[in-house]
């Protein structure tokens, strides 16, 4: 996307947008360059049937919200917008409970250079105030330690450990439960 994007929120160094049909061509290409990046753990569409699929249900489900982290700045041919990683919130139930489970990945380019870490910060605010949740969680397998790092810098607290909680890579791997409420963040 150009320099012209509105964003959702946005941080000092990204912005932060809703999915659109129309991101597949970049959103696959950066999938298939950030597949060392992401296995064992994340598995992000990477042919347009299967983005087609993924954005649907993102953006026609009300129980989801699907988020992609931009750079507001960037750097040769690709230039401002160029996707850095992406935030969903999926699960997202009302009522007395108000709360969703948030799923994200990086992509490589963009891998530890705080990116994600702001696109965070802005999705917490961004839930915790349009949406109206009162609680988030994340759900990381126990190897995965950037994930976690993620997690804990952003102020999300552990909660507990899950065995067998999701079905990842053809097997039921274990999950370690972080949280995070609207009180936390309120100062």
């Amino acid at each position: 996307m150009s320099g012209t994007t509105s964003y959702l929120a946005e941080g000092p160094r990204v912005g932060l947008r809703h999915f659109t049909r129309e991101d597949g061509a970049e959103f696959t290409a950066r999938a298939r360059e950030s597949t060392a990046l992401h296995r064992p753990w994340l598995f992000p569409p990477t042919t347009p049937a299967a983005y087609a699929s993924y954005a649907g249900q993102l953006i026609d489900d009300p129980a989801k919200a699907g988020f992609l982290v931009c750079e507001k700045d960037g750097d040769g041919a690709e230039g401002a917008g160029r996707i850095a990683g992406f935030i969903n919130i999926n699960n997202i139930v009302g009522g007395a409970f108000l709360c969703g489970a948030l799923g994200y990945g990086a992509f490589a380019h963009a891998a530890g250079r705080g990116l994600m870490s702001e696109g965070l910060g802005l999705v917490v605010g961004y839930a915790f105030g349009p949406l109206g949740l009162h609680r988030l969680e994340i759900n990381v397998q126990p190897d995965n330690a950037a994930s976690i790092a993620l997690a804990r810098r952003r102020g999300f607290r552990l909660e507990g450990f899950s065995p067998a909680f999701l079905h990842i890579d053809g097997a039921w791997r274990d999950h370690e439960r972080w949280a995070l409420t609207a009180d936390m963040v309120r100062t």
